[in-house]
């Protein structure tokens, strides 16, 4: 009886000392800081700028007034039932978008909305929001980037830097 006594304290001794193995330490976080990841989302500076994603970079170039028009297309399509320019309706206004959001985390969120949903803390706070996740409208980069540009002409307005 003693033996049984002396063994069930000895596996919760190792049990514990795995966990708190198992759990790191403080190097750990320093470690993750220093490779560029946050310590709350686990996303570098750069994912949680640009979404997560196949864009790491949009050059905007001059207004593309034809790539627009197709963008408006698809939008009308694609993203009319769920987003208005100009305000809340099953998801955020998107008129102003590119005032909120980068290029790249705009076509980003078209191109990979299961992922941003699950990882990125601003998207999950929309949706805390909004109640609704976007769905994946099966977009290829084109298709994103030429609704970017009808997002870019459509918003622009004297606030918008981002149409110019």
């Amino acid at each position: 009886m003693q033996r049984t006594a002396f063994a069930v304290p000895a596996a919760i001794i190792a049990v514990m000392a795995f966990l708190m193995i198992g759990c790191g330490s403080d190097d750990a976080g320093t470690k993750s800081q220093a490779s560029g990841q946050s310590d709350a989302s686990g996303l570098t500076a750069e994912q949680l700028k640009n979404g997560i994603g196949p864009i790491r970079s949009v050059d905007l170039g001059p207004p593309d007034e034809a790539l627009a028009d197709a963008g408006e297309a698809i939008f009308q399509t694609k993203c009319g039932a769920c987003h208005k320019m100009d305000a809340r309706y099953v998801g955020p206004a998107l008129g102003d978008v590119l005032t909120r959001r980068s290029p790249e985390f705009v076509m980003n969120m078209m191109l990979n909305p299961a992922e941003m949903v699950e990882k990125h803390p601003e998207v999950k706070a929309l949706l805390a929001q909004f109640l609704t996740p976007m769905p994946n409208q099966n977009l290829t980069e084109e298709d994103a980037r030429a609704v970017l540009e009808y997002l870019r002409l459509e918003g622009a307005g004297d606030d918008n830097p981002e149409a110019s």
